[in-house]
């Protein structure tokens, strides 16, 4: 079964707000076994509309993403980004 990754792409509009829902989202990456691999830091946009934050996490499937975004841990933490931020976040398969 080839492995999954949440690609988020996100502007922040009130950082405080939003280092709330980090702590929250970090604490359910965690509970569901992802690995980030790219977790802000810096970026180039190479074409098209680039976000400031950019956030790729690794997890060992496509149904244990899609079990993380919906957890009512994430839920909860999504809840305090809602006002923070502007999100992009998608679940893609990787190849085998």
């Amino acid at each position: 079964m080839p492995k999954a990754y949440v690609i988020a792409r996100i502007t922040v509009t009130d950082p405080e707000a939003y280092a709330e829902y980090v702590k929250g989202a970090t604490e359910a990456i965690r509970k569901f076994g992802g690995r980030p691999l790219a977790r802000g830091g810096a970026y180039e946009a190479l074409e098209g509309e680039a976000r400031a934050r950019n956030v790729i996490l690794e997890f060992e499937s496509l149904e244990q993403a899609k079990r993380y975004y919906h957890s009512p841990e994430y839920q909860a933490a999504k809840a305090k980004r809602e006002n923070a931020g502007i999100a992009e976040i998608v679940a893609v398969e990787g190849v085998e």
